[in-house]
């Protein structure tokens, strides 16, 4: 099988840690990324090009003819002003390209994008992610909250099947394994709720245009993916079969 093409953006931090040992305090700061994790859950049937976080602005195409190369464009974890904030109109005051909106063109003229929850996506933590009322909600199968749509649950909760009948989760049978928190939204009325937590939506798949979108509203690796549920085999292919419907590549 032909590996799946996907153009990964996001799942990666700069950190400062202050340490204080009595009377004395330094910093110490790094750099760290879940990509290796989801690489390898996926590597059977995915060859993922990671595009991180501080690298957007100059990495992330600026047309539709460099999307088009993938089969599927998804973002995790990495808010809204990363697209929209470029240094040369942060800086500078020039106009440039609304990454977000060449995002909605790709999906209009028959892409596939999806978004995976996290502190940064969808709203996210304190609403800093603001996602809100941008090309990306308008595309996306779901509505955001107006504020922080975190949702922990550290006590563990196993998603359930709702419609056996989608590609996306057709025989993914047997009991799935923990997540531990997700990001509060509400499936539009043409959205298909495919994975649920209660009446939270955990999957929800969709289009736009001619092409198609999906919403993973827990996250794609650790905290709230914890490894068994990464490495479970549910979970690898179920994201083999969605890239596979919404590529269009395998229905």
């Amino acid at each position: 099988m032909k590996k799946y093409q996907i153009l990964f953006v996001g799942e990666s931090w700069f950190f400062t840690t202050t340490e204080t040992k009595g009377t004395d305090q330094f910093s110490i700061g790094g750099y760290q990324t879940e990509i290796g994790r989801i690489r390898e859950y996926m590597s059977e049937f995915a060859e993922l090009t990671h595009i991180p976080a501080h690298r957007i602005s100059e990495d992330f195409p600026d047309t539709c003819k460099g999307l088009e190369k993938y089969d599927v464009v998804m973002i995790s974890d990495v808010g809204a002003n990363t697209f929209l904030l470029h240094p040369d109109t942060f800086f500078r005051s020039q106009p440039t390209v609304n990454k977000l909106d060449l995002i909605a063109k790709y999906v209009r003229t028959g892409g596939a994008f999806g978004m995976a929850g996290g502190y940064m996506t969808f709203m996210g933590i304190e609403g800093k992610a603001q996602y809100k009322n941008t090309a990306i909600e308008k595309i996306l199968p779901v509505t955001m909250k107006e504020q922080d749509d975190r949702r922990e649950c550290p006590q563990g909760f196993a998603p359930k099947v709702v419609d056996r009948t989608h590609p996306a989760v057709k025989g993914l049978d047997g009991q799935w394994p923990l997540l531990l928190g997700y990001n509060e939204v509400q499936a539009k009325p043409e959205g298909q709720v495919l994975l649920a937590h209660g009446d939270a939506p955990i999957l929800v798949t969709g289009s736009y245009g001619e092409g198609k979108t999906f919403a993973w509203t827990s996250d794609c690796a650790p905290h709230w993916m914890p490894d068994e549920f990464c490495s479970h085999d549910l979970n690898k292919r179920m994201w083999k079969q969605l890239f596979g419907w919404c590529s269009g590549r395998d229905v």
